[in-house]
């Protein structure tokens, strides 16, 4: 196993060629005022398999692919079911 990062996150767009836009969501206690804070961060990922948008993918750090990208999708953890997404202009 190598040492780089690996993520969880769930994919929110398709619409670029082998390009994935993954939702990465971090929940975590604020240090000074103890509130539960959720931050959402969006990266760009690399797709060889073939990924829908509902999605829940691991990505693993990669050496600059494009401008944007720095992240393959390893694998698919969880399919989406078709019932989730709904058409645009449909």
């Amino acid at each position: 196993m190598n040492t780089r990062r690996r993520m969880t996150g769930l994919v929110t767009s398709n619409k670029m060629m082998k390009t994935v836009v993954v939702q990465i969501t971090r929940t975590f206690q604020h240090p000074l005022y103890k509130k539960v804070v959720h931050s959402i961060k969006k990266v760009k990922a690399h797709d060889e398999l073939g990924c829908e948008v509902g999605d829940v993918v691991q990505i693993v750090e990669s050496r600059p692919l494009s401008a944007q990208k720095r992240w393959v999708v390893e694998k698919i953890v969880r399919k989406s079911s078709g019932a989730d997404v709904v058409e645009e202009g449909a």
